[in-house]
């Protein structure tokens, strides 16, 4: 049996009375924390283009577009939610790093799908579940290799987490989610060209998008008869042959039915990529302590893992996009602003003096893991201020991981604050709390009144 044909048979399978009570949990906490990036994200330039493309090609269809009044068809609802959660680095990831994004490429097909076929929340939770397995584990077997080659990888895994979780809302059979994954495989896509370009960036919030649409696709087409090669993820020419220089087939299906992947999503607190995170947290909680700020610093080091070192070392971001993907440029803003509040990552920021001068004289060493086990987001911060101060902090982990999880109230407190002055905010964090509960999903308050 293929990689491809397991996973389907067991995805198709899979049933809510059947999941552990621990990941239904945090499944929903993914859903909730997702349908608060993507009231952020539909308050954005970039978030309206995607609304309006959804619109002008809305047909009769009834899928909505998250905080906005627009209804559309399932697959351009599905783009638009994508490049929604996306759109300003604040949706969840997996710990370790597998290069995936579950709340912005499971949530949309499935909410498109749900609200059509008038599902209830049960369904939902279960088929975010069921895609969480599938993509996560493409993740792993791909050891995050493809972004050595210059893929961004949540374009190439996305696609196939996405169909599966709209495959087991169409309630396709194990052939038929075969076929879909068979199928997924050639819509993935998204190139890291924006990382050493000096424009562009915006893109980077596409690739979500097309990655939901793809699997809306793949799943209909998989429904009616469409067929796609069984071999796709370990066969010739297939996902790990292709995309992925440091593959591991065994990965693909390991623990498979026993271990859930989906307890190892986590959470963002700051509107940056997600390497910059420790550095961010240990540099915030330094500033806290021993009451310092930007100006105070005459050396800053960060050390970090290689993909820092080759991705994300941009010191003079000249969009917002490219702002959040540098390490320095973060590091340098957490030292004058609070970087909790999304609002701080903006135009005004990348132009702030103060902020590109610490930016430029920041120092991207190598991380040396002396202890061993440590992850691809370990860093060390070595900082030296003018008075004499010098502190150093390791970190490996940071808030919002598994080892370290937002409670409800934290999560409830980033929920409201990304959703902004959406009229029904507290009232849709009371449904999602209640998901279950839910009979139609098409009564979730995700729009906005007209």
């Amino acid at each position: 049996m293929t990689a491809a044909a397991e996973l389907a048979r067991y995805a198709s399978a899979l049933r809510h009375e059947t999941l552990p009570a621990p990941v239904i949990a945090r499944a929903r906490q993914c859903v909730i924390d997702t349908v608060g990036a993507s009231l952020f994200g539909a308050r954005l330039p970039w978030g309206r283009m995607a609304a309006g493309f959804a619109d002008h090609h809305a047909g009769s269809g009834c899928s909505r577009v998250i905080g906005t009044a627009v209804r559309s068809n399932a697959p351009h609802a599905a783009l638009a939610n994508g490049v929604l959660a996306h759109a300003f680095e604040l949706d969840s990831l997996r710990k370790p790093g597998a290069g995936v994004h579950p709340g912005a490429t499971l949530l949309p097909p499935a909410l498109a799908l749900a609200e059509e076929l008038h599902a209830d929340g049960k369904a939902l939770l279960t088929a975010f579940v069921a895609g969480c397995e599938v993509m996560f584990r493409i993740g792993l077997a791909s050891r995050h290799s493809s972004e050595t080659l210059g893929f961004h990888a949540p374009g190439l895994t996305g696609p196939y987490g996405a169909a599966v979780a709209a495959g087991h809302l169409l309630g396709l059979d194990a052939r038929q989610m075969c076929n879909a994954l068979g199928i997924a495989g050639s819509l993935g896509g998204g190139l890291l060209a924006f990382v050493k370009a000096d424009n562009g960036a915006m893109v980077k919030r596409l690739h979500m998008g097309r990655a939901a649409e793809a699997g809306v696709l793949a799943a209909r087409l998989a429904r009616d008869g469409f067929e796609g090669p069984d071999t796709v993820l370990d066969g010739r020419f297939g996902f790990l042959e292709v995309y992925c220089r440091d593959g591991d087939p065994a990965l693909f299906t390991r623990g498979l039915g026993q271990v859930y992947e989906t307890l190892s999503i986590c959470f963002k607190r700051y509107g940056c990529h997600i390497t910059a995170h420790t550095p961010v947290q240990s540099l915030l909680a330094l500033r806290n302590e021993a009451q310092f700020d930007g100006d105070a610093v005459v050396a800053l080091t960060i050390e970090a893992g290689d993909k820092v070192l080759s991705h994300h070392g941009n010191r003079e971001p000249t969009d917002i996009a490219g702002a959040q993907y540098s390490v320095p440029f973060c590091a340098a803003l957490a030292l004058y602003f609070d970087p909790t509040d999304p609002a701080v990552f903006s135009e005004p920021a990348i132009r702030d003096t103060r902020v590109r001068a610490l930016a430029g004289r920041i120092v991207l060493a190598p991380f040396h893991d002396d202890a061993g086990g440590r992850s691809a987001w370990a860093t060390r911060v070595i900082v030296e201020l003018k008075d004499g101060r010098r502190f150093e902090r390791l970190a490996d982990d940071f808030k919002g991981t598994p080892a370290s999880p937002l409670t409800d109230d934290e999560l409830s407190a980033k929920f409201l604050r990304m959703a902004g002055a959406f009229p029904q905010a507290q009232h849709l964090l009371d449904q999602l709390y209640s998901l279950e509960q839910i009979d139609d999903c098409s009564a979730l308050c995700l729009s906005v009144p007209v």
